[in-house]
């Protein structure tokens, strides 16, 4: 992980403006590029946040080290 990155998000419960390291941050690549988003904590009200992630986004996240689970499909 990229020391000392930090990324700005808005919380969508609080609607308060937070800056947070990037090892807060969780991305989940879908299928699609559609079914991307990034989760995190917001340290002000506590709420679990979940948001779309488009391409800049998930390019930035990977970029900083953030922690990436990839969605597959199950067998069966």
């Amino acid at each position: 992980m990229e020391p000392g990155t930090r990324f700005k998000v808005y919380c969508s419960q609080c609607r308060e403006k937070v800056e947070l390291p990037a090892e807060e941050f969780r991305l989940t690549l879908g299928r699609t590029p559609a079914q991307a988003h990034y989760s995190f904590g917001c340290p002000l009200c506590g709420a679990a946040v979940r948001k779309q992630a488009g391409e800049k986004i998930v390019a930035a996240l990977i970029g900083a080290g953030v922690r990436t689970m990839r969605l597959v499909p199950a067998e069966g």
